[in-house]
């Protein structure tokens, strides 16, 4: 399924929202709908998984993509690992991605993260940075990349250059790799560094599938609905991508994903439901937007009684009154 994408320098098409996972019970009709335009809807929906452990939810919703929480640097090095620890070819982790494909979904490849240090602040030159990259995508079998740039590392703009060059020679190998960009949001939009890494991308012809909002941990003066807030960060980041890639009104929805973090999030005030989910689902389907996610699937159990989820952001549970995979069962719709 080809939607617009955000490069400007691009054909205006990508594959950002991939066909659907078969372990869909409709997959068959499903893909026939969609290949013809009798479906309505183009949106799909792809959780943050953790790479190295498998979430008794990670099939919530059938994904037809799931995202690989996260490539990073093995300490100040130029060698990729997931979570900064287990190597690349790790044997567990193959193991792992043969399952999560197995029923027909894909993986996305994610590079970054809020910890540990993202490659292009590693590797000394773009040419060690794009075989750094392109390691990890063929351990995955993947050829779908997610740059999650965040804190220090999107004020880095030594290393949103070189990444941008780097991306740039990769693509020139891989001509089908698909790049998304996963980026904090305020209501009011992405901010100047998150608009300073998009023209870099542009400045060196990466061709961008998808810009992936991060709807969460906006402020403590933001305490009211965050669906709304969702919604109002995505309609504000759709002008913005209208003017950083020359698209159209339907360009810019289909080059957007949005990505919440679901049940307590880490700043007070700040629990996102599971009404959210399902109004956020409904926006992004009505829009046409690529992709939903989540984080994470190993978040979408409720927590147990006692547990710390109830006031902060758990590493393993929701904080707020749910069934098991009930978030994932809303954000596929």
């Amino acid at each position: 399924m080809a939607v617009a994408g955000c490069s400007s320098g691009s054909d205006g098409t990508s594959d950002a929202a991939p066909a659907p996972s078969k372990k869909a019970s409709s997959a068959a009709s499903a893909s026939a709908s969609e290949a013809d335009g009798s479906d309505g809807s183009s949106t799909s929906y792809a959780p943050y998984v953790s790479a190295t452990e498998a979430a008794g939810t990670d099939d919530a919703g059938s994904p037809s993509t799931y995202n690989l929480a996260f490539v990073i640097a093995s300490g100040s090095s130029c060698t990729p690992a997931w979570n900064g620890t287990d190597a690349i070819g790790s044997s567990t982790v193959k193991s792992r991605i043969s399952k999560l494909k197995e029923d027909g979904a894909t993986v996305r490849v994610s590079f970054g993260g809020a910890s540990g240090k993202e490659l292009a602040t590693t590797c000394s030159s773009a040419s060690k940075l794009a075989a750094a990259y392109g390691a990890a995508l063929d351990a995955a079998g993947s050829a779908q990349a997610d740059f999650d740039i965040e804190g220090d590392t999107l004020t880095d703009s030594d290393s949103v250059a070189l990444r941008s060059e780097a991306i740039a020679l990769l693509q020139k190998e891989r001509p089908d790799l698909e790049v998304s960009f996963t980026l904090p949001v305020m209501p009011s939009g992405l901010d100047s560094d998150g608009l300073a890494l998009l023209e870099s991308a542009n400045k060196y012809d990466v061709q961008v599938s998808t810009v992936n909002i991060m709807t969460m941990n906006y402020g403590e003066s933001y305490d009211k609905d965050m669906g709304d807030y969702a919604v109002t960060s995505a309609k504000a980041t759709h002008t913005q991508l209208k003017k950083v890639f020359g698209l159209s009104d339907a360009g810019a929805w289909g080059g957007m994903a949005l990505t919440s973090m679901i049940g307590v999030n880490d700043v007070d005030g700040e629990t996102f439901s599971l009404s959210d989910a399902k109004d956020v689902r409904a926006f992004a389907e009505e829009e046409g937007v690529a992709w939903v996610s989540m984080w994470s699937t190993f978040r979408d159990v409720q927590c147990e009684s006692g547990s710390s989820g109830d006031d902060d952001a758990a590493t393993n549970c929701s904080g707020v009154t749910q069934s098991s995979g009930a978030f994932g069962e809303a954000f596929a719709g």
